[in-house]
């Protein structure tokens, strides 16, 4: 069986004020979709999405135990230094599958709340494990798949300058998780900021965007 991951952008992300005068965020949207090829050329059947968020409500978020990370794992399995949300809800609606994740204050979920205050498009990716049958151009994915994660959270690759933008005014707690230092996001925007096209432009902001993620 094969790591699978799917990336949804349509999420919308809630601002609640805390009484402590802190904010707590939530995004919420379309988390899975079956039954229609999706744009990785994937088509998933709804019930057997349905079989798997069952079990995956049943073990994980009805135990509060259904977590995400920031980023894209190499794997199936949850790697709790990189957790940034808590996964509240996961519903079926026709062939869409509604989730709701609240984040939370460990350092990954830090960094997802400043990404959203810097106004970066965020969105979901679910991840999990199974075979894939190639017919007519379409990968079915077949009975055995087993959902590992409804969401974990991704930046829109769209949109990486607001991102190095981002680490740079939020630097005060980037450079404490002792990963980066103030220097390499600086040279990260000069790389930026050097390029000699806008083919270029945009090649060296997706490079940055999976360096930065990849030191996380």
């Amino acid at each position: 069986m094969k790591l699978i991951t799917e990336h949804l952008e349509e999420i919308e992300v809630i601002c609640e004020a805390k009484a402590s005068g802190g904010k707590n965020y939530f995004i919420e949207g379309i988390f899975l979709q079956g039954n229609m090829p999706n744009r990785n050329r994937r088509y998933y059947d709804a019930d057997i999405l349905e079989r798997e968020v069952t079990k995956y409500n049943e073990s994980f978020v009805q135990t509060g135990r259904a977590l995400g990370e920031l980023g894209h794992p190499d794997g199936p399995t949850i790697n709790l230094d990189r957790v940034s949300h808590k996964i509240l809800s996961l519903t079926r609606e026709g062939n869409n599958f509604i989730g709701r994740a609240k984040l939370l204050e460990t350092p990954m979920g830090k960094i997802a709340k400043s990404l959203l205050d810097e106004g970066i498009k965020l969105g979901v990716s679910s991840r999990g494990i199974g075979s894939l049958e190639e017919k007519n151009g379409i990968n079915y994915v077949k009975n055995d798949f087993m959902l590992a994660t409804a969401a974990d959270i991704v930046a829109d690759p769209s949109a990486p300058d607001a991102f190095v933008n981002g680490i740079m005014e939020g630097k005060e707690w980037i450079w404490n998780n002792g990963r980066l230092t103030e220097a390499q996001v600086s040279d990260m925007k000069r790389y930026i900021d050097t390029s000699a096209s806008k083919t270029q432009l945009i090649e060296r902001q997706i490079q940055v965007f999976d360096q930065f993620l990849k030191s996380l």
